[in-house]
């Protein structure tokens, strides 16, 4: 298949069928002009990378970083496994509402400012949850952190869309993404190796200073942008317009519940499987579960290779095999050895950042205009997955143990695959 986009393509994603037959475009504004664009190989294309590799790292070890403490958590403050939880449902709730205003103040202030500012507020943020004293206020930081998270992955994406010159878009947000998925695995794998040593308030803090140093690092690295154009004056009826054009392209809500889905089972996946590991028969430490993070590692690499595969042989593809290597590791977390789940780990790991990679480079590429807005729908729906169906997940955990968890994760899986389908016959058809 060539790499190069059809005509046709170019023009306008066509309705998979069971939908209304009006033409979606994948408008050209989703891309930057030539000669302005950031080519590949140049100082300042290297430079983009390493900077909005940080800006992954950062907020995504910042936000996750508590995942593997909810068992201390329970122990320390007396909650059980659904209200420990909460320390990161809220943050990711908040982070969902934040992006929806990022979006729309990044197009008025520029991308570069509020990124900076975004990453070194939720370090100040989480080096205050360190310290706080008390439960209800460790829940009020968190979630003043992830609205304040909120200014980095929509800005990100709108960036990348307008500066990155198309031929390499898809294999710059895999990086991206891959950055996101190495700072998801350390924040993790951190926090309960230096909990093994220390305690966690002082394994927290010591994350909120490496990332305080990963803002800076960031702010030095990011070319200034050059395809940007300050919108001054807008008002709430511009951003409306913008959003709900958005929602009226066949393709992009499509894409904003594939978001959805994907990030609920893993999230999902993830909390409750420390509480199955840390109890009988495996009985491990809060140091042996977060080595279990270390697949995030393999999600680096799936990322990266998925948004180039995606360039070449087509989204629909790509995307849809990521959701299956998803289930089939949802299916291997029932096995009864360790080795078995862990497996099963490295699989719903892998079919994550890669459907993650492809649907999040496909809203780039097919908002028409206002990508800013576009990219905050597509992660309003991403982190409302995470928070709604991470905690629903605690339900089922509570209820009817890892098996119940199982059976909702496949469900929703389900639904994606199904998805995926219909975002692959339209691609099929526009092509």
């Amino acid at each position: 298949m060539s790499t190069a986009p059809t005509a046709r393509a170019q023009r306008g994603f066509k309705a998979p069928a069971g939908l209304a037959s009006t033409a979606v475009p994948e408008a050209r504004e989703a891309a930057c002009i030539e000669p302005a664009c950031i080519e590949p190989g140049s100082v300042a294309f290297g430079r983009a990378r390493l900077a909005l590799f940080l800006a992954g790292f950062s907020t995504f070890s910042l936000l996750y970083a508590v995942q593997p403490l909810l068992p201390s958590f329970t122990d320390e403050f007396g909650v059980g496994a659904s209200q420990a939880s909460l320390a990161l449902s809220l943050a990711t709730g908040f982070l969902a509402f934040s992006i929806l205003c990022a979006g729309a103040v990044s197009e008025a202030v520029g991308r570069r400012g509020l990124m900076f500012a975004s990453m070194a507020g939720g370090a100040l943020l989480h080096l205050g949850s360190a310290l706080a004293p008390s439960w209800h206020a460790i829940l009020v930081l968190r979630a003043l952190e992830g609205f304040v998270l909120g200014g980095v992955p929509a800005v990100a994406m709108a960036y990348l869309a307008e500066e990155i010159h198309p031929r390499a878009l898809g294999a710059t947000m895999g990086l991206y993404v891959g950055g996101t998925a190495f700072g998801g695995m350390m924040g993790r794998l951190g926090m309960g190796a230096l909990t093994e040593f220390t305690t966690w308030r002082t394994a927290m803090g010591v994350l909120g200073l490496l990332d305080l140093a990963a803002a800076l690092g960031f702010l030095l690295l990011l070319p200034p942008s050059r395809n940007f154009a300050r919108r001054r004056g807008v008002n709430a009826a511009y951003h409306i317009g913008a959003w709900a054009g958005h929602l009226r392209n066949r393709g992009l809500p499509l894409l904003f519940l594939t978001g959805f889905l994907g990030l609920g089972v893993f999230v999902g996946t993830f909390n409750y499987l420390t509480f199955r590991l840390s109890a009988a028969p495996f009985s491990l430490s809060q140091g042996q579960i977060s080595l279990v993070f270390a697949v995030f590692l393999c999600g680096v690499f799936a990322s990266s290779a998925a948004g180039a595969l995606a360039d070449r042989l087509g989204r629909g593809p790509v995307l849809t095999a990521g959701v299956l290597i998803m289930g089939a590791g949802v299916a291997l977390t029932l096995l009864p050895a360790l080795p078995g789940i862990i497996a099963g780990v490295v699989g719903v790991t892998v079919g994550f950042f890669v459907v993650h990679a492809v649907a999040s480079g496909w809203v780039g590429r097919m908002a028409r205009g206002a990508k800013g807005h576009a990219a905050s729908l597509y992660l309003l729906a991403y982190y409302l997955g995470s928070s709604c169906l991470g905690s629903a997940g605690g339900l089922f955990w509570t209820h009817g143990g890892w098996p119940a968890v199982v059976a909702f994760n496949a469900a929703l899986l389900g639904l994606a695959l199904a998805v995926a389908g219909l975002l692959w016959r339209g691609e099929r058809r526009a092509a």
